[in-house]
């Protein structure tokens, strides 16, 4: 592996900017992480496509990053190339209830832009932080309503296929899961919304960001829910009524607001996330015998805790 060497070919073929030791901290919203080795913002499929087949043959790992609102990077950093989408993902277009964006669309612009042409459908969305992509390849929602449904077809680029379309009724998804090929990026989406009454759109977004001001602790770095509800019940209710609110550990604390919430209360590491985690898990699997399955995704290399 010569990541010298890639990023020299990356810094020739690809039109975005490549950079070495790009700190991942700068690229999540938990502000934590250490260096990626290589970071490239792709903005075509040209520039993906040359970036995929520099990591290939130059022995590379690589992954893709959109905001990084449910990542935790490892304090190491990321031995590899990570990949952020720009410029021509970035485009969104809504012809009728039809709606088709790249997935470097900040989900929050299509949030609004649906609303104000009077179009139902990503009320449920509201607030959530991220890409369009990111909440794809998470299905962010629900249990009762998620972005995986309203799904007409996605555009997905692979080394071994090129782009290819597949439909939303292809995808098996699930709750907090997308059946996308891992080896597979998102780069397009095409959702189908439906004509409703403004008015009514506005009543439920403004009751679902009251919500969320209540009940998560928007003012603190962190990764939104650490972990799926299991079935029939909720993770932050688990975890509260463990008595864990508030529990720290380093910089890293159970939130007082929302207990499913792990935020940086100021210098945390990766480290103190992944032991919050460990003491979250190992309580409530010896409480309640229910082993909670992380939400967020982590990024690099981890020691057990």
């Amino acid at each position: 592996m010569s990541t010298e060497a890639a990023f020299e070919r990356l810094s020739d073929r690809v039109g975005g900017q490549v950079r070495r030791n790009e700190p991942l901290a700068r690229h999540t919203s938990f502000r934590i992480g250490g260096p990626a080795a290589l970071f490239v913002e792709c903005d075509s499929v040209s520039d993906l496509s040359a970036a995929l087949s520099i990591a290939a043959e130059e022995g590379l790992a690589w992954t893709i990053l959109g905001k990084g609102s449910n990542v935790l990077a490892s304090d190491s950093g990321y031995d590899g190339l990570v990949i952020v989408l720009g410029r021509e993902f970035k485009r969104f277009s809504l012809d009728g209830d039809h709606l088709r964006c790249g997935a470097a669309v900040i989900l929050a612009v299509v949030v609004q832009e649906a609303f104000k042409r009077g179009l139902t459908g990503l009320e449920f969305a509201v607030g959530v932080p991220g890409t369009v992509g990111g909440a794809l390849a998470m299905n962010a929602g629900s249990r009762d309503a998620w972005i995986g449904s309203i799904v007409e077809d996605l555009t997905v680029y692979s080394p071994d296929r090129g782009l290819f379309c597949v439909r939303g009724d292809e995808v098996a998804w699930s709750y907090r899961h997308a059946g996308i090929p891992r080896a597979a990026v998102l780069v397009e989406a095409s959702l189908r919304l439906e004509v409703g009454d403004v008015d009514a759109i506005r009543r439920t977004m403004e009751a679902s960001l009251r919500r969320r001001k209540s009940t998560q602790p928007l003012g603190l770095p962190s990764a939104g829910s650490v972990f799926v509800n299991p079935d029939g019940d909720s993770a932050g209710r688990l975890i509260e009524a463990a008595g864990l609110k508030g529990t720290a550990i380093g910089g890293a604390a159970i939130s007082d607001v929302h207990a499913n919430f792990i935020v940086n209360t100021g210098g945390a590491t990766a480290a103190d996330v992944v032991a919050v985690i460990a003491r979250i898990r190992d309580t409530i699997r010896d409480k309640d015998g229910i082993e909670l399955e992380p939400e967020i995704r982590f990024l690099g290399s981890f020691e057990p805790a």
